[in-house]
């Protein structure tokens, strides 16, 4: 069973193959936007960690144009399944097209409804942290997306910029 978990180096050499399965494909969710295949290393994960933990934390500003954002890792056991990230407010890029919620599953481990497992625990941790309601968004040829978003919920509203928008009740 998926469960979440901080990011933490005792995951290091599962999520350092996963880094590796993604290859040039974006990590949605993981806050890690400008790591390389290269750059998957335990020393970069040890030196990235403390920055993802800190974006939760309202007393520290966000970087500028970021928010505050909880960063989880979808994991099994000892596995790295996949990312999760929970933005506790918007700002215009996430309203168009970033929303509330990221996630991605690494490849190996897609269509076994870890994304759907995920989704369903970020919508219980969202309402935990004060959002009554969320946004979601998926690229308008991401199908299996738009099923996982659907099946939890999700309120197809527009389209915008390629991206497929959904609104879902958390309460």
């Amino acid at each position: 069973m998926i469960d979440l978990a901080l990011p933490a180096l005792r995951y290091a050499d599962s999520w350092i193959a996963a880094v590796r399965e993604f290859g040039a494909t974006t990590m949605h969710g993981s806050g890690l936007w400008d790591l390389t295949v290269d750059d998957a290393t335990e020393a970069t994960l040890a030196e990235r960690i403390p920055g993802l933990l800190a974006m939760s934390d309202h007393s520290i500003q966000p970087p500028n144009g970021l928010v505050h954002s909880d960063y989880w890792w979808l994991v099994e056991g000892d596995d790295f399944v996949g990312y999760l990230a929970i933005r506790h407010a918007l700002n215009d890029f996430l309203l168009q097209e970033g929303g509330h919620i990221g996630y991605a599953v690494r490849p190996s481990r897609r269509r076994q409804g870890h994304a759907s497992r995920a989704l369903g625990l970020a919508l219980v941790r969202s309402r935990e942290i004060g959002l009554d309601r969320v946004l979601l968004t998926c690229d308008e040829d991401n199908a299996a997306s738009r099923r996982t978003i659907e099946r939890n919920g999700g309120v197809y509203e527009d389209s915008r910029r390629g991206k497929r928008r959904y609104w879902i009740d958390t309460r």
